[in-house]
């Protein structure tokens, strides 16, 4: 019976650190399993690397390189995570369903892992076999392929739990030896995010953009916005105030006083958008979107909602009927402290005030008599970029601030 071959294994290793440096802190990561019961190589979502050792025997070193790179990309770009989140959006259950996530997986490294130094090994599956487009991710491909005559001859591929998300009978488990903890993998992630932006030149587009999400992952803004707008209307004083149909419990000790009770009545927002000349055209589609999806969370109760435009100069508060019959005027400077002021003559007065703005304004001096959000539509760089010394206000620290886009 064939015993592992390490010492070409690990060569096979270094030579990918060689041809791959941004990946050497991951490749080193990997602790290696001997096992029979793989097809070549296979990951958990652990970081083992579960080795055949007649694969090993049979396959050139250049070649064992190419597979180390493969296999640490599933890990590295999360697809048993992807795989199982994908899984239960889209209720796919069974081995078949695995193994298209595995091949999915597979279209999304291997049109950017081999060539430069790497051959790609023989059975590597590529976009075009599946006469697919190349440099799109698994969750792409998924929604392109089932299985049937065309992927037939990929039955036999299995890279492991950390290639797809399903649980192997020959995985060592999360108690197992060897693993990897999540703060690890955590850090193993940033650093080889860190080493392919410090190769901009000899990175492929693939890796370039995983490693702008793992320094900045997507924010999902529009949930924080929910949240922010829904944390403020049902925040401690928000749509309470004193009314005499209900005399107070406390009148009992009063006799001949009456006292009003403190009820609560839905509260009332006043959404002011920012319609300067900074702001695009789609930006003011986006906060019309935004400005619906506000109704919805206080209730759905429109005329509890009022939008207010502004530049240099605010209009009137207008009651919400339909998002798209808003009329938004504008198109000049900002003065956001405009739009504060006609939210808050308002009668009756806001609860909450939500903002909707690009961040060009100045500031109201002190803070309002209401909660208040702003969304901040995102800018890179100077926006005045013939005046050098420009430093644009940043929102207060009494706003509750989400980055839109």
């Amino acid at each position: 019976m064939t015993t592992l071959d390490r010492e070409k294994l690990y060569a096979a290793r270094l030579y990918a650190t060689r041809v791959r440096p941004y990946l050497a802190t991951a490749l080193f990561a990997l602790k290696v399993v001997e096992s029979r019961r793989v097809p070549t190589m296979a990951v958990d979502r652990h970081w083992r690397c579960y080795v055949s050792p007649g694969f090993v025997d049979r396959t050139p070193v250049e070649e064992l390189a190419g597979v180390w790179v493969h296999e640490v990309s599933h890990l590295l770009r999360d697809h048993h995570g992807r795989g199982d989140r994908f899984a239960l959006e889209h209720g796919l259950t069974g081995p078949g369903e695995r193994l298209r996530m595995n091949i999915a997986a597979d279209c999304e490294i291997n049109d950017d892992v081999y060539g430069d130094g790497l051959p790609r090994p023989e059975g590597a599956v590529q976009p075009l076999d599946l006469r697919l487009a190349a440099g799109e991710l698994m969750e792409d491909y998924l929604r392109q392929f089932r299985l049937g005559a065309v992927t037939a001859h990929l039955a036999w591929l299995d890279c492991g739990s950390g290639a797809d998300g399903g649980e192997r009978d020959w995985d060592l488990g999360p108690d197992g030896a060897h693993g990897l903890s999540a703060q690890e993998r955590d850090a193993v992630r940033f650093r080889v995010a860190q080493g392919v932006i410090g190769h901009p030149g000899s990175v492929p587009r693939g890796w370039r953009r995983w490693a702008e999400q793992a320094f900045h992952p997507p924010q999902p803004w529009r949930d924080l916005l929910g949240a922010a707008v829904r944390s403020a209307a049902t925040g401690a004083g928000v749509g309470e105030d004193y009314t005499y149909g209900r005399p107070a419990r406390r009148a009992a000790g009063l006799p001949g006083v009456v006292l009003p009770s403190l009820r609560r009545r839905p509260p009332r927002v006043c959404v002011v958008i920012d319609t300067s000349r900074s702001v695009s055209d789609a930006e003011l589609g986006s906060a019309l979107l935004e400005v619906a999806a506000i109704s919805r969370s206080v209730g759905g109760r429109r005329d509890l909602v009022s939008v207010v435009s502004c530049d240099a100069a605010s209009n009137v508060a207008e009651p919400l009927c339909r998002a798209e019959g808003i009329t938004l005027l504008g198109g000049g400077g900002t003065d956001l402290r405009e739009g504060f002021a006609a939210a808050l003559r308002a009668n009756p007065r806001p609860d909450v005030v939500v903002v909707l703005t690009d961040g060009q304004t100045p500031w109201p001096d002190r803070r309002p008599a209401c909660r208040t959000v702003v969304g901040l539509f995102q800018r890179h760089g100077n926006v005045r970029e013939w005046d050098p010394d420009y430093v644009p206000d940043t929102p207060p620290d009494w706003a509750r601030v989400v980055t839109i886009g």
